[in-house]
């Protein structure tokens, strides 16, 4: 485990259980050893933080590639910090270029890590749950693991989209975990596209069981650079 990762487990972790008392179920789904995605919906910037809290494991989570590019005194601090959480980046200048963050995540889980998916691909604007990217059941083929779902309750009121500090006590927050998908049925399947949104379709159907959100059959609407 990265150690700063490590030392996250032993200080940020207790102070948002203690700030917050997030209601934890489903913890039996959580697996001790190991691959597997967690794959959940996506209200906050703090749903990382919640999440991270309540896994004992590394969870590898995707970062935007400018905290790992930057420069100056504020581009090594994040670089530092990126590499020492064991961050994974995410380039979104699309293409192959995009795809590496997918093709970094494959041998981390096959070494029996642990990675952290939204598959809406960015935080709901309004509170419903969309429609999933189908990289979540990709990155499972071909790594081989099964998809725990996360339902997470409530973050969006503990840190809003474009609040910069979270708010303290502000309201139940519920971190759930459902019943591991297993892809394997999947993976003779004629088609791969068609593969890919079964199990995508599958994993949204157990978040919504898990949130009661309302569904929306469409993807999320990009955020404006200002929104971030």
């Amino acid at each position: 485990m990265p150690v700063l990762y490590t030392v996250g487990l032993w200080t940020v972790a207790p102070a948002v259980k203690l700030a917050w008392r997030p209601k934890v179920e489903g913890q039996e789904h959580i697996p001790t050893t190991g691959g597997a995605i967690f794959a959940g919906n996506h209200l906050s910037v703090a749903d990382e933080f919640f999440l991270g809290s309540a896994v004992p494991r590394h969870i590898s989570f995707w970062a935007k590639e400018d905290y790992f590019t930057g420069t100056g005194l504020s581009g090594l601090f994040f670089r530092n910090l990126m590499g020492g959480l064991g961050a994974i980046p995410v380039h979104r200048s699309g293409g192959r270029a995009a795809l590496s963050a997918f093709d970094a995540a494959i041998p981390v889980l096959q070494e029996g890590g642990l990675v952290a998916v939204y598959p809406e691909g960015t935080r709901s604007p309004d509170g419903r749950l969309y429609r999933g990217r189908t990289g979540v059941a990709r990155l499972a083929l071909a790594a081989g693991v099964p998809i725990i779902p996360v339902g997470t309750i409530g973050t969006e009121r503990v840190q809003p989209i474009g609040q910069a500090l979270p708010n303290l006590r502000a309201g139940d927050v519920t971190i759930k975990f459902g019943k591991p998908i297993e892809v394997d049925a999947w993976r003779d399947a004629e088609s791969a596209s068609t593969a890919a949104r079964e199990i995508t379709d599958t994993v949204m159907a157990a978040i919504q069981g898990l949130t009661g959100q309302e569904y929306v059959a469409k993807y999320a609407p990009k955020r404006q650079p200002t929104e971030e």
